[in-house]
């Protein structure tokens, strides 16, 4: 005779599980979106997946909803484990309440117990009206753990749905955000209030579109066409990420590489005004296909992204010569300093490369605090205990030569290029400067003759890495082709380095 209870028991597990599967399938995929246990099947590896919290339901409403709207558990990618939820819209929206809070906050907890990354799909419609304070106190318990857990574990954020309000702050505080064109949204406010307070009209798209994220506030570290290419990515960004903060990241890498012709002298003009693309020099010196660049469309003239040296994960940070010519402004400062902070926290080396003809000008840039923006990328360097090597190729002048990697902020290695121009100024700026009023009071044919006298002068007494040089700043003036080989060296180097800075209860960034 068959058991009652197990009978129930099958019934509901069927129904948490299944129910209603071809209706919530045929809903998502009018939107292009998928289900939730259909994206973590889509981004784990096969069954692999381990469920937790499978028959938990809300109090406050009438009808059991199993699984109250989001599903957690853990699974691997590629072999390695991860923690996940998935919220679930086709139920109340996955909409937050207080048992849905709860789930989340139980399977964060025990990944930073286990020491594995976080990862959230979110798909939803916000807090629970229903359950009113319950689900406020809910996203205030997500934020706590968001922060507390942050460099103990990684955190990444899939927003595949409508992420407004209050909510949009969990994914803002975790290391990385994916989204996909035309189903991501992230706002604080909606539309419709925005048009009552301030009559401004804007659709959900123009206001907080993946694509707006990615370009515009920076918010965004990935957008993708599909939310299959969108999983890949995922699954590309974890092979470079540690499980935790005590993790050795170059025992994640077992893809087999083989060395490369570098050959970059051909990519970077002699002339030091002509652009050129840094990230043909990042993809020439590092391992075949290994760069994976973070937030492409956002602040153009500095490139972050992971690379591998003889399968060894390093950060890079690079001047883009292509946008402003490579100079610093809010935005890159903004996004290089928060990169830095990532690696640091997780073990990664830096490998900086330079060329940089300082800070952009413009009072839109003072007025907006490039002082209180730049000193984020200074500090991020200071604090950075891992590994950090520093090839400057062609320009870095005043502030800026300091703060990208510089020797004087603790940097380990310092190369230069034998084309390296280390100066306070550039020859025109130094030269107008200094001789100015000199060469104001000439006429156009002797002042000609006089300034390329002066910039000769300037560019072979100043604009050269050998006073660095000589001076201890530079550890060596290397061949551009040999570039490479000095990085792997160096990074075998300070493989083991061990550098703890002064104890104190915490440091004071210049938010």
């Amino acid at each position: 005779m068959n058991n009652p209870v197990v009978e129930k028991w099958r019934i509901i597990k069927n129904d948490a599980l299944f129910g209603n599967e071809k209706e919530k399938i045929a809903r998502q995929e009018k939107n292009g979106k998928q289900t939730a246990r259909k994206r973590i099947e889509l981004l784990i590896d096969k069954e692999s997946f381990e469920e937790t919290d499978q028959l938990v339901t809300s109090q406050f409403l009438s009808k059991k909803i199993y699984t109250d709207g989001v599903v957690t558990g853990f699974g691997k990618i590629n072999g390695r484990t991860v923690a996940l939820y998935a919220q679930d819209f086709t139920l109340k929206g996955g909409s937050l309440g207080q048992q849905h809070a709860k789930k989340i906050c139980k399977i964060m907890d025990m990944a930073a117990k286990i020491g594995c990354p976080i990862i959230g799909i979110i798909d939803s419609g916000g807090a629970r009206i229903d359950e009113g304070i319950h689900a406020l106190g809910g996203y205030g318990d997500i934020f706590l753990r968001n922060t507390r857990y942050s460099g103990i574990v990684p955190q990444i954020s899939l927003v595949l749905g409508p992420c407004a309000g209050g909510a949009t702050y969990s994914p803002a505080l975790t290391d990385f955000i994916f989204t996909t064109e035309k189903i991501s949204q992230l706002f604080i406010t909606g539309p419709n209030v925005i048009k009552q307070v301030t009559l401004e009209e804007v659709t959900k798209e123009e206001l907080g579109g993946a694509q707006i994220h990615a370009e515009k506030s920076g918010l965004v570290h990935f957008v993708s066409q599909t939310e299959q290419q969108c999983f890949e990515k995922v699954k590309t960004l974890i092979s470079f990420l540690p499980q935790n903060y005590l993790s050795n990241t170059s025992q994640n890498s077992d893809i087999a590489f083989e060395e490369q012709e570098v050959n970059v002298s051909d990519i970077v003009p002699d002339n030091s005004n002509q652009a050129y693309n840094i990230k043909d020099v990042i993809k020439n010196l590092a391992d075949t296909n290994s760069f994976f660049e973070i937030q492409k469309e956002f602040a153009k003239n500095i490139v972050v992204g992971f690379a591998r040296f003889k399968n060894k994960v390093v950060g890079v940070v690079a001047n883009q010569p292509l946008n402003l010519a490579g100079a610093l402004d809010i935005d890159a400062s903004c996004k290089a300093a928060r990169f830095i902070n990532f690696c640091n926290s997780f073990g990664i080396p830096i490998v900086s490369f330079v060329d940089v003809p300082g800070f952009l000008p413009g009072v839109a840039q003072e007025h907006n605090g490039i002082i209180r923006h730049g000193a984020k990328l200074i500090s991020a360097y200071a604090q950075a205990t891992v590994p950090k090597i520093t090839i400057i190729l062609r320009k870095a002048y005043g502030g800026a030569y300091i703060v990208m990697g510089s020797k004087h902020l603790a940097a380990d290695f310092n190369f230069s290029w034998p084309t390296a121009q280390i100066a306070v100024l550039g020859a025109q700026a130094a030269i107008n400067i200094l001789h100015g009023k000199q060469l104001a009071k000439m006429d156009e044919e002797e002042k000609k003759i006089t300034y390329d006298t002066l910039e000769k002068e300037y560019i072979e007494e100043f604009l050269n890495p050998f006073t660095a040089a000589e001076h201890g700043y530079i550890d060596a003036i290397i061949e551009p082709n040999d570039t490479r080989k000095h990085i792997v060296k160096a990074l075998e180097i300070t493989e083991e380095k061990v550098e703890v800075l002064q104890k104190r209860k915490v440091g004071n960034c210049p938010l």
